[in-house]
């Protein structure tokens, strides 16, 4: 099972502002969704420059994602 946090800091490389955004929907090395006033940001895993990238409204964002780890269930 993946836990992650809730937010993550993304960064528009237009104008090198960064904020923190809500993660709405991540998948490790695939793809995040996140909402940043009240749009959502689709950033697809770019394994050459290890950041999850996106475009909206004629911008481009980045992010490394939320911190998250993985937890084994069983039998102890």
């Amino acid at each position: 099972m993946i836990h992650q946090e809730k937010t993550c800091e993304v960064t528009c490389t237009d104008n090198d502002k960064t904020v923190t955004a809500e993660v709405a929907h991540f998948r490790p090395q695939q793809s995040v969704t996140v909402v940043l006033a009240t749009s959502k940001i689709l950033l697809e895993y770019n394994s050459t420059v290890d950041l999850y990238v996106g475009s909206k409204m004629g911008m481009e964002f980045t992010s490394k994602g939320p911190k998250y780890y993985e937890t084994k269930q069983g039998r102890l």
